[in-house]
């Protein structure tokens, strides 16, 4: 396992800086091209998790063609990093401190990526909401981590306040998924297994927000012991 990880980290953080570069110098003179190399870092990431490390990843139902908000449980930086090859194109509600990476940042941005600045309140609130409308005109999904922040596997804590008001201004159903990715892709040594993906179904518009967060908890929470 160790001989695995001191492969993994040096392969994994070069062909990082290699495709972010790539995507960079890509994005002025093409923006397809542009998304297949962010799209192209998410699959370099499972490629190495099942090539270096020995993890596997099975995917329990499918994704929707329509523009939807995708809830997804957040247990570590693999569904971060993963949902650009998990979905088509989607843009994700990311925390603003993670665009001040040198590179990471400006690539992200230009991806569509949406900032969120917790602290700034209903501001960025309506500042989200803007940014998450233009991305649904431009036929893409979205992307939300509803707990605000990684959460150990097995455990279930409430949603943060933000989700809610998403929901009820973007008025698109709801994907909850879940994935127990936490006990393989740790901070420190990632272990060989298989990491699952549950997609639960589509939750409708315009449900009051206990309803809607209770589902979405239950949901996301699908795959803990």
């Amino acid at each position: 396992m160790l001989l695995r990880n001191l492969l993994f980290y040096p392969a994994f953080y070069l062909g990082s800086i290699l495709i972010t570069s790539a995507s960079l110098i890509s994005a002025p003179f093409s923006v397809p091209a542009f998304r297949r190399r962010v799209r192209n870092w998410a699959q370099w990431q499972r490629w190495c998790l099942r090539h270096i490390v020995g993890i596997k990843l099975v995917i329990e139902g499918k994704p929707h063609d329509e523009p939807v908000l995708y809830a997804i449980k957040h247990e570590s930086f693999f569904e971060a990093i993963d949902a650009p090859a998990l979905l088509d194109c989607p843009s994700v509600f990311a925390k603003r401190e993670l665009f001040s990476i040198p590179g990471w940042g400006r690539a992200a941005l230009a991806y569509g990526l949406i900032p969120v600045a917790r602290e700034q309140g209903a501001k960025a609130l309506m500042n989200m909401i803007r940014s998450a409308r233009r991305m649904i005109a431009d036929g893409r999904p979205l992307v939300i981590f509803p707990e605000g922040t990684r959460i150990p596997h097995g455990e279930s804590r409430p949603l943060q306040a933000g989700f809610a008001g998403l929901y009820k201004m973007l008025a698109l159903p709801v994907v909850p998924v879940a994935v127990n990715s936490g006990p393989l892709y740790q901070r420190g040594l990632k272990t060989p297994g298989t990491i699952t993906y549950k997609f639960g179904e589509p939750i409708p518009p315009g449900l009051p927000r206990e309803e809607i967060e209770a589902r979405v908890i239950r949901e996301i929470n699908a795959l803990n012991p």
